[in-house]
Order: structure tokens, then C-alpha cells, then sequence
């Protein structure tokens, strides 16, 4: 009968203990090597038995698949759809609970494409963007999914601002026409550029949950999608529009160069009627707009504006249940990340990018304060973003009128 793996182990450990072993050196790390992968291995098969073992189907189920509330049956051809569904139906959480749920792991789920991968044998380097290339929008309603989103490799992001000048006299920076042979071809321009550095920021919140419902799949998606991720977006949101750049990511309003518009003195233009004049400055600025930001007190505003005969001046919103809201050929997005009495038109896509180093990653543990002892784990959410505004113009930004 050939030797069992502890018995290859123990002889393994004789030789490598013995000081006078005098055989091939390299031939017995060789066989350490390949008898510790075995117990590893040997090791993994048993923690998947017993999980195996644990799990039990309904009785009416037959072979199908259990599935629990709130989870996406995983047939193998569905990837995950949300860092709820990575979380709950990664193998670092099954094998997080076959050891009786003791220290910490974490899952990392993306919706942006994977960056490559760097090691501590090679520096990250900074990312540098290496221009603009803008893309046909999309219009889900979250601010950070109209600008164009992409990923970054380091953990410093370099860009280049345009902070070209409006042009005076009512010309325009495109030069280009036809010239006779021979002659002096024009110049387009100006064009003045700033190379902007800022480093990803790391935005991050946690909440306790109970040993018993870190065993609940339902309950983890709930946890995870209802507050953990739901959270970072709305902050993500909030910081995309307002962020000081500094100790919070690059927002769009308060960067210098970004158009204005506010009715002038005892202008009462409604903020419907304000919405159409923003548009026209965006357009006079060369950059089509696409979607608007404004705060749900201000959409109320305009949904409800009423000609003198009461009927509402907005009617697709009302009429077409479910659809996008869009006012002006702009795409609505009512938020309360953006101040009332404040809105945000823009060509957001050509204006900005959201580059994001991580995204949202989910870890768990038992180990924090007196947590263990009161059978409480913490599940923390995180991912680190900034915002490149590279085209200040692509936005402008509106002051309602006050209302008398």
C-alpha cells in the first residue's frame, strides 16, 4: 500500500529537519512543494463536502436549483448583474462560511472594464489620459452614468484641460476653409490647455450584520444592494456635480470655465422656459447638450407648469408611464444630489470621464471591537473614482429666478 500524504509529509520533514541529509536538495523542496499542494487540495474537496452536505433542496424541488430571494438564478451562462449577486455567489464567501465564518475576505465587482494588473515588483505608474474621445451617450438615470465611464491603472490620474477662452468678436476657433493653390493654409484655434493631476479617491461606509443573516443570501443582497452600494452610487452622484476636488473627488460645478446662465434682473422666465435658454447658450458654446441635472422640487416645477387655461405644459412625463423623462430633447435627471434652485445642462459624455481604479469591492469580517463576542459581522463597501472635467465648456450651469 503506498504511504498516505501525512506519512509522505512526515518523511518530507524528517529529511528537511536532518542536517547531515546528503540526497538531491532540490528534488526534496520538489516533493514538499507538490505533497503541500496536495493537502491543500485535499483540504478544499473536504470544506466543499461539507458545505455540500449542509445544503439541503425542498422536497418539491426535485433537481432544480434553490434560489433565494432577491438572488438571480446562476445557470452559469448569466454573469453577475449587480456587487450583490458577485458577493453571494462567490467561492470566497462559501468557503468564508464553511469555516465557521472567522477573519475577513473581500469581492470586488466591476461595471466599468478591468484595468491590468500591477505587482509590487512593478511601480504603478501614474495614468495618463491620452485624449478625448467622445462616445455616444447612454441614459440610465444616475449622474455618473452619463459620463463617459473608463478604468484607471494607477492610483495618480493625469489630464489635459481645455481652458481655452471664449471667442470674441463673434468668430469661432474653426479656421478651416478652402485656399488657393500655393497659398498659406489657416491655423485653427486658440487653444490653450492645462495639465490637471488629482489622485483616485477612496469613498467607503459599513454596517453591521448578524451571523445569522450573513447565512441568508436574500438578506445579503438586500444588505449590500439596499444599502452599501445604493449608498456609494448616491456619493459618487453628489461628488460628481459639487466634489471640492481636494479631500473629495473633481465635481463639474465648481470647476472655473464652465458657462452660466441666470435670467437677468426681474426676468420671471419660468424654469421651464430658463431650461430652453441654457440649451441655446450650451449650443453657442459648440458643445450639443444631452441631458439635464436639476433637483426633484425644480422637475416638479416644470411638470407642473400650467398655461392660462391650466393645462400642463409638460405632458409626455405625465401621458408615457415609465419613460425617460426628457424635456427639450434633454434627458432628465432628478436628483436631489444637485442644490434646489440649481440645474446642470451639459454634453456630458464629451465633457467629462469617470475613471475609475476599483470598483465597488465588498469585504466582510468578524474582527471588529467587541463584534465577535456579540456574533456581529461588518460588511464594508468601497471603491476608489475621480472625475476628469477636460471640457469645461461641454457644461453650463443655470440660477433659476426666484419665484415672487
Amino acid at each position: 500500500m503506498p504511504p498516505s500524504l501525512t506519512e509522505q509529509r512526515d518523511e518530507v520533514l524528517r529529511l528537511l529537519a536532518d542536517d547531515s541529509y546528503d540526497g538531491d536538495v532540490g528534488e526534496l523542496l520538489q516533493r514538499a512543494e507538490t505533497i503541500t499542494g496536495q493537502i491543500e487540495q485535499a483540504n478544499q474537496r473536504d470544506a466543499r463536502l461539507r458545505a455540500l452536505q449542509a445544503a439541503a433542496l425542498p422536497a418539491s424541488s426535485g433537481t432544480q436549483q434553490r434560489q433565494q430571494p432577491g438572488q438571480q438564478p446562476d445557470d452559469g451562462q448569466h454573469p453577475a448583474v449587480s456587487a450583490a449577486e458577485e458577493f453571494v455567489r462567490s467561492a470566497a464567501l462559501e468557503h468564508y462560511r464553511a469555516h465557521g465564518k472567522r477573519g475577513q475576505f473581500s469581492v470586488e465587482y466591476r461595471d466599468a472594464p478591468a484595468g491590468t494588473v500591477t505587482t509590487s515588483t512593478q511601480p504603478k505608474q501614474n495614468h495618463r489620459v491620452p485624449g478625448i474621445i467622445p462616445q455616444n451617450p447612454d441614459y440610465p438615470l444616475l449622474v455618473a452614468n452619463l459620463l463617459d465611464r473608463q478604468t484607471s491603472d494607477g492610483t495618480t490620474l493625469e489630464y489635459m484641460r481645455d481652458t481655452s477662452g471664449p471667442v470674441t468678436g463673434g468668430g469661432t476657433w474653426n479656421k478651416a476653409a478652402v485656399v488657393a493653390e500655393g497659398a498659406a493654409k489657416p491655423m485653427s484655434g486658440p487653444f490653450t490647455f492645462d495639465l490637471i493631476t488629482t489622485s483616485l479617491k477612496t469613498c467607503a461606509h459599513w454596517v453591521p450584520i448578524t451571523r445569522q443573516a450573513a447565512d441568508d443570501n436574500g438578506q445579503l443582497v438586500g444588505y449590500i444592494n439596499g444599502r452599501l452600494t445604493y449608498g456609494l452610487d448616491f456619493n459618487m452622484d453628489r461628488q460628481i456635480l459639487t466634489g471640492n476636488g481636494t479631500s473629495e473627488m473633481q465635481g463639474i460645478l465648481p470647476v472655473s470655465g464652465i458657462n452660466t446662465y441666470q435670467p437677468g434682473s426681474g426676468n420671471t422666465d419660468s424654469k421651464l422656459i430658463t431650461i430652453r435658454k441654457a440649451r441655446t447658450v450650451q449650443e453657442l458654446a459648440q458643445y450639443p447638450p444631452d441631458s439635464v441635472v436639476l433637483h426633484p422640487q425644480d422637475w416638479q416645477d416644470i411638470e407642473l407648469d400650467t398655461n392660462g387655461i391650466g393645462a400642463f405644459r409638460v405632458i409626455s412625463s405625465v401621458t408615457e408611464a415609465g419613460a425617460t423623462p426628457r424635456i427639450w430633447g434633454l434627458t432628465v435627471v432628478s436628483t436631489v444630489a444637485m442644490a434646489a434652485g440649481t440645474a446642470l445642462v451639459g454634453g456630458f459624455r464629451l465633457g467629462a470621464t469617470l475613471w475609475e481604479r476599483q470598483g465597488v469591492t465588498i469585504l466582510m469580517t468578524d474582527s471588529h471591537a467587541d463584534y465577535f463576542t456579540a456574533n456581529t459581522l461588518v460588511i464594508l463597501a468601497e471603491r476608489r473614482a475621480n472625475v476628469a472635467v477636460h471640457t469645461p465648456k461641454a457644461f453650463t450651469k443655470i440660477t433659476f429666478a426666484a419665484l415672487p
